[in-house]
């Protein structure tokens, strides 16, 4: 499948994974002047998963995220100028700033939601899976999740009844090795029970997370699969996220995980690689990317503009969107 990937594809999944990288590195810049009332989790390191995955998706198909959702809502088509104004906390935000970087929604994409809860998208996109297949819509749900929820019960009930009632589910693990400042070591043995599925129950593969077109590849496995009433799958991908937890800048200095772990981890930047890769065959050249990095800056300009100069939300509509049952 990778020697069968077009040129304009392989310039695409590059773009995008330029595009998240560019925009994290925009917000981590001037998060320090403390404009942005809301917590970061950046995704640096893992922009590869987002393409690769969201490139096989429409606008109609559902995805769950997390606290380190940027990436995933960008790559499935939300709005950058909705992203910033959220992190501004501004009434033009995709949840109108009242929700902040880790409660990013935007339906209109089919972005169903970003949970701070860890863990807590994994049912929501289950379920988005079940009433995909009760209303015979031929939709996908795709849910993101990092090693620190593949510890949570939730995940096996989910998979579980996915399996059961072969849902169009796919499950994106997004292994990065740490669950805050803890090393996935300490907290799992071997792999994670799923590889173990009968391949006949569940598509389960294992890919390098820092390389587009291996989670390009195996996702367009999945999703084919999914939208011919094959049942759910579960792809881990490998990587590894080059920020701190949470905020912005190196966290080195807080001594869990040493400078020549991440050092080594920069020198496989996916989109490094990726980009040395297509000017190299000759899939891109010099100019392609220079255009792509200024339409990219000129882009992001606009929208900070656009999140800086929006209104706050009115104080007597602070409740506006609240739900009471």
């Amino acid at each position: 499948m990778k020697d069968s990937v077009s040129p304009d594809k392989l310039r695409q999944l590059y773009y995008e994974m330029l595009r998240i990288r560019r925009v994290q590195l925009k917000i981590e810049s001037l998060y320090h002047l403390d404009d942005m009332k809301t917590p970061i989790h950046m995704y640096i390191g893992q922009e590869a998963i987002a393409a690769g995955v969201c490139a096989h998706l429409g606008k109609e198909d559902y995805i769950s995220s997390n606290h380190r959702g940027h990436g995933h809502y960008l790559a499935k088509g939300g709005s950058l100028k909705r992203l910033v104004a959220e992190l501004y906390c501004r009434e033009t935000g995709c949840s109108k700033g009242r929700g902040g970087s880790m409660h990013l929604v935007d339906t209109s994409v089919g972005h169903m939601g970003s949970s701070s809860i860890v863990g807590g998208g994994i049912p929501i996109g289950t379920g988005l899976s079940l009433s995909i297949q009760m209303k015979g819509q031929g939709r996908v749900s795709v849910v993101f999740f990092g090693d620190g929820a593949a510890e949570e019960g939730v995940l096996y009930e989910s998979v579980n009844f996915a399996i059961l009632k072969q849902l169009p589910v796919i499950y994106i693990y997004e292994n990065n090795q740490y669950a805050v400042c803890s090393q996935i070591s300490a907290r799992q043995r071997g792999e994670i029970i799923f590889h173990q599925t009968n391949p006949a129950d569940m598509f389960v593969k294992v890919v390098d997370g820092n390389s587009v077109l291996d989670v390009y590849q195996a996702a367009g496995m999945a999703v084919e699969r999914a939208r011919a009433g094959d049942g759910p799958s579960f792809i881990e991908c490998k990587t590894y996220r080059l920020r701190g937890h949470a905020g912005a800048g190196s966290d080195v200095h807080l001594g869990y995980r040493p400078s020549e772990e991440i050092s080594l981890w920069e020198a496989r930047c996916p989109v490094a690689d990726f980009r040395k890769r297509l000017l190299q065959n000759g899939d891109m050249t010099a100019g392609d990317d220079e255009f792509m990095e200024k339409e990219i800056a000129d882009e992001i300009d606009e929208a900070f503009l656009f999140a800086q100069t929006s209104p706050l939300p009115k104080g007597e509509e602070v409740e506006k969107y609240l739900f009471r049952g």
